[in-house]
């Protein structure tokens, strides 16, 4: 789990280090910061997107409403500025102060998830999973999935030589966990129930849970996934709309229907960015979890491959830092937060493309919402602050000319 060879090198079959060798594309991916500027740049690049397509989404539904054409892009990007500090400040926190805080942090995150039922409580479309004050909303669920990725970080890493044993490996990793997610499932919100237990099950995996106790814990989820799928009627009429091939295209396949139609006629390079024809009332949530469907719509192709590349380098910076890191907490916790992430964003896309029957997921980074955005910078904070605590990144981003040198740099050039 070391660093690697040394940048510029190259080791051969035979073992003998080829220094100057190695390609310079080839250099750059190998060096201690690649991890670092991977995560800033592709995450960067999915909040402005997002800024952009909810902007585009949403303006003519706030029009029918009465409101401003800006007012659901303005406050997405009023979220996007409360995240922006949360991200900076979490990625200079030490792993050792992360590390700390797992127990408190989940214990706040489970309390707050509690008070959906409370008379502070609210919902739509049968879920309780909001918290509403006057002026002020909040999706707890939202936090306990930072929390949980890195409470479980925590409580593995102290397990590691023991989690051959099941005894080990489910407690209390899988109880304390079954908790935070029968929190989340009492307010029927079963599509981030199941972000969770992706969650859970990337930090097992990664932790060296054995794939016996891994797999038998897999079915006992499956099992309760089902429960609780069939348990409800509207969950089993999404599930029988989704597989039958006669489903009713003005009622329960409606979305599905028109999702599909957004980015069948999107085609190549999409009609525009604005010219969006299923945002005028046709689709629903087309600003939330539609909103690739719109993005299809009208940068086409182009656009939703440039999206699924973006997740994808978030996904490669990811894996680079559980392979380069030392440290056994930052592996689990990075695992746990990119089956998250990741795996939402396959959920979302899946829904979209009639792939998965419809869940309820928003996209990452991409979708309206505020929790979720706030959340999601925030624990691409803390992968941050791990990529910086990376073997040899610290020195390597502590060598770099600060922006004023550099700026004086270019101008001095400019000027020669």
């Amino acid at each position: 789990m070391g660093a690697g060879p040394a940048v510029g090198t190259r080791t051969p079959a035979g073992g003998t280090p080829l220094a100057g060798r190695e390609p310079s594309f080839l250099g750059a991916w190998n060096s201690a910061v690649t991890s670092y500027y991977v995560l800033v740049g592709a995450s960067t690049l999915l909040v402005v997107i997002g800024l952009v397509m909810v902007l585009s989404s949403s303006s003519v539904e706030s029009l029918a409403d009465g409101d401003s054409p800006y007012a659901v892009f303005l406050d997405q990007a009023k979220y996007a500025l409360i995240g922006l500090p949360a991200l900076l400040l979490l990625s200079r926190l030490p792993v050792r102060f992360l590390r700390a805080a797992a127990w408190p942090a989940l214990g706040a995150a489970v309390v707050f998830q509690m008070l959906v039922f409370t008379p502070l409580g609210c919902g739509a479309g049968g879920n309780r999973n909001w918290v509403c004050l006057p002026g002020f909303s909040a999706q707890p669920s939202e936090t306990v999935k930072l929390a949980l990725a890195v409470w479980l970080g925590a409580v593995l890493t102290r397990k590691l030589a023991l989690l051959h044993e099941w005894k080990h490996s489910l407690v209390p990793a899988v109880p304390v966990a079954g908790l935070a997610i029968g929190a989340v499932l009492l307010g029927h919100d079963l599509g981030t129930a199941l972000v969770l237990v992706l969650l859970v099950a990337g930090a097992m995996f990664v932790a060296g849970v054995p794939l016996r106790i891994f797999a038998l814990a897999g079915v006992v989820a499956a099992g309760g996934v089902a429960v609780l799928a069939l348990g409800s009627d509207n969950r089993v009429n999404r599930i029988m709309s989704w597989l039958s091939a006669t489903c009713d295209v003005t009622n329960e396949c409606y979305q599905t229907l028109h999702g599909g139609w957004g980015l069948a006629t999107g085609g190549f390079g999409g009609l525009g960015l604005g010219e969006s024809r299923e945002k005028w009332s046709y689709l629903p949530a087309a600003h939330n979890d539609f909103i690739f469907a719109i993005l299809g719509e009208e940068l086409g192709l182009v656009g939703t491959l440039l999206v699924l590349g973006l997740f994808a380098l978030l996904a490669f910076a990811m894996i680079r830092v559980i392979r380069r890191h030392p440290d056994p907490f930052v592996k689990i916790t990075t695992a746990g937060i990119c089956a998250w992430v990741v795996g939402q964003a396959t959920i979302n896309i899946a829904v979209v493309i009639g792939l998965a029957p419809v869940i309820g997921v928003p996209l990452p980074l991409v979708s309206a919402g505020g929790s979720a955005l706030i959340v999601t910078m925030a624990a691409l904070g803390v992968l941050i602050s791990f990529a910086r605590s990376e073997p040899g990144a610290a020195e390597a981003l502590a060598a770099r000319p600060s922006v004023v040198r550099r700026s004086l740099a270019v101008i001095g050039r400019t000027r020669g």
